[in-house]
């Protein structure tokens, strides 16, 4: 891993009239920029000219103006932005749309598990936040008040979200799947007032209780003193009628958002984020990378619980597009569902994860054949590194050989990306573009200095929009996490690399890391040659203690026929192994499992993988998919 063989060819080539039509060529036109290489260079050398000129394009609606756009004075991880301006950014994402012709245009279509659907147009969708809205201030929520949103994916989702940010009140999204547990957690650290509900969902057929998880939640709270309301969203819309409350102004600065991130050990992590720090920067990166635009449906597998969830909505209704959601499972009733919801409601932009086309490949090219993909333009991704076969297989099947993959990776705490695709350049198996604009990005040996040809640590030089503000209640932990490697530099905890063709690679967390015998290398090495493999339909690979190595490698598969079928293939898949890494890198063990530990948007958890195997405490698993999977981590088959 010290010297990375890239071996990208470019698959994928954007004709003139895709270049000339992007948005961001007609962002360079409007600022007199002549080149791509001209943008980075001038929104990475002035910021704030950037982030000025991307709300000014986009139409940010601000009710005071900004008076500084860039505040770096207490240093760059302690940055403010828009200094002196007053907003909400629900004004940008609905008011800005009446009495125009998007008003009466879909804003969300929302699917659910049966195949049935419900939709909110521009100015529905308005109203209806302006009811619930309405219903909070009667029951004396006010700003700065903490209020969860546990929910399905859904409509109702997306206007609590909305209601609870049009009254001044922080939003804190709760992962859909989680247990009391992980829910008493974030709302007794964040201090919330209430959590909006509903009875349950139904998932893969079966009916799912969300009310009877939080009235635990709540007499839990309740016996050691602390008071959470719970409030049912279907009530809330039916006493939201009296005339709608004023929209609450805020400083651009204050608190719109909590998101809470998984640590690998302790408490979870309460990223901090403002009015116009999350929604412009995901925004932005939907405009600019993405290449969003109004007359677009974009439709993101992911839950509110997840940056994703929030990214998908303040992305759509800013740029003015239509958004889909999704409350049931990708393969049910039938593997065909996600293909079949794509062409049904004109999809023209979806996002994926690595791991979800992995387990869909498996099924081969039927299901995708059966549906009428016309609509589709591009696919979106991020989640985790891609391994080159399913990449290659949602390029060359699903997308036919002109559909661009546009990968995107950054996280929680950055409101968005730091590398992704673009419809502007030509991409290879599982690469980036680059950097996006306005992102100081550059990849760092263990000094500092920027390699290339080598893999090294991600690292961002300068602030940017999007950057959380900390996390609550614990300034110390969010310096120790981010800022302490390299002061005065963000590192992200990704190893990266740039091959001679300026492609970017992100090749896993840096925290992921194996070395064996002194040669490092990330899990994704591996696992690529793992599930190329074609009875193996899954892989997690981690490092683990050696006397003589310092660290062995253990592979952890997921075959496509039964596990108990599978004990030949151990051979096999070693060969596989050595014949491509040579012996020195051999693992130390293959188990076959029937699951590996996922998140809800399908991020592989190797962190718990390993604490599963070498039995130490896994720390919080309250963002996983499948607990019961990390029982089965433990079992030999």
């Amino acid at each position: 891993m010290d010297h990375f063989d890239f071996g990208g060819e470019i698959a994928w080539q954007p004709d003139a009239a895709t270049i000339a039509a992007a948005n961001v060529t007609a962002f360079m036109k409007r600022h007199g920029i002549g080149s791509y290489d001209e943008l980075m260079s001038r929104s990475t050398a002035d910021v704030g000219w950037f982030w000025s000129a991307v709300i000014g394009d986009m139409g940010f609606v601000f009710d005071a103006p900004y008076k500084t756009i860039l505040d770096a004075s207490q240093g760059i991880e302690w940055p403010k932005w828009c200094v002196g301006g007053r907003m909400n950014v629900v004004k940008s994402l609905l008011h800005r749309w009446m009495h125009t012709t998007t008003e009466t245009k879909r804003a969300i279509i929302a699917v659910h598990d049966d195949g049935s659907c419900d939709s909110r147009t521009y100015i529905g969708l308005r109203d209806e936040v302006q009811r619930v809205a309405a219903a909070l201030v009667a029951r004396g929520f006010r700003p700065g008040d903490v209020i969860g949103v546990y929910l399905p994916m859904n409509a109702d989702c997306v206007v609590s979200m909305l209601a609870v940010i049009y009254i001044g009140a922080i939003f804190l999204p709760l992962f859909s799947g989680y247990g009391a547990g992980a829910i008493i957690t974030r709302l007794a650290d964040s201090n919330a007032k209430a959590v909006i509900t509903c009875n349950g969902v139904h998932r893969r057929g079966k009916f799912v209780a969300m009310r009877t998880i939080v009235d635990e939640v709540g007499a839990s709270l309740a016996a050691s003193g602390r008071r959470v309301d719970v409030l049912d969203y279907a009530a809330l819309v039916t006493a939201g009628q009296s005339p709608p409350v004023e929209t609450y102004i805020a400083n651009a600065e204050e608190t719109m958002m909590l998101i809470y991130t998984s640590g690998t050990t302790g408490k979870p992590k309460g990223a901090v984020h403002t009015h116009c720090g999350f929604p412009i920067k995901a925004a932005a990166d939907a405009w600019l990378g993405l290449d969003l635009k109004p007359d677009e449906t974009i439709w993101w597998m992911t839950d509110m619980g997840w940056m994703m969830g929030p990214w998908l909505v303040f992305s759509a209704l800013s740029v003015g597009c239509t958004m889909v959601t999704y409350d049931g499972g990708p393969d049910y009733p039938d593997v065909g569902r996600l293909w079949e919801i794509a062409a049904k409601y004109e999809v023209t932009t979806l996002g994926v994860s690595p791991t979800l086309i992995r387990s869909l490949l498996v099924h081969g090219e039927a299901p995708v054949r059966k549906q009428d993909l016309t609509k589709l333009r591009k696919f979106a991704s991020t989640g985790e590194p891609w391994n080159p076969e399913p990449w290659k297989w949602l390029f060359n099947v699903v997308g036919e050989r002109r559909r661009p993959i546009i990968n995107y990776s950054g996280g929680t705490e950055i409101s968005g990306g730091i590398l992704m695709g673009s419809v502007v350049h030509p991409s290879a198996p599982c690469s980036f573009a680059g950097p996006l604009p306005g992102m100081a990005v550059d990849v760092v040996d263990e000094s500092g200095r920027s390699v290339r040809g080598k893999v090294g640590e991600l690292v961002i030089r300068k602030p940017w929009i999007g950057q959380t503000r900390g996390f609550l209640n614990d300034r110390q932990r969010y310096l120790d996490t981010y800022w302490s490697k390299l002061p005065g530099t963000w590192v992200h905890g990704d190893f990266a690399a740039v091959d001679d063709n300026g492609q970017w690679y992100i090749l896993g967390r840096s925290d992921d890391t194996i070395k064996v015998a002194g040669k490092r290398l990330g899990p994704a090495e591996i696992e690529s040659i793992l599930v190329a493999h074609e009875k193996v339909k899954e892989a997690a690979v981690i490092g683990v203690p050696d006397e003589i190595k310092g660290q062995a490698i253990v592979c952890f598969v997921v075959c496509k026929a039964p596990v108990d079928e599978c004990a030949s293939l151990i051979d096999e898949l070693k060969g596989c192994i050595i014949a491509e890494q040579g012996k020195p890198l051999a693992p130390k063990e293959i188990r076959f499992v029937r699951d590996l530990p996922k998140t809800r948007n399908a991020k592989v958890m190797r962190r718990v993988i390993r604490a599963a195997y070498l039995g130490q405490d896994p720390g919080d698993l309250s963002s996983l998919e499948n607990p019961t999977a990390v029982e089965g981590l433990r079992a030999k088959f």
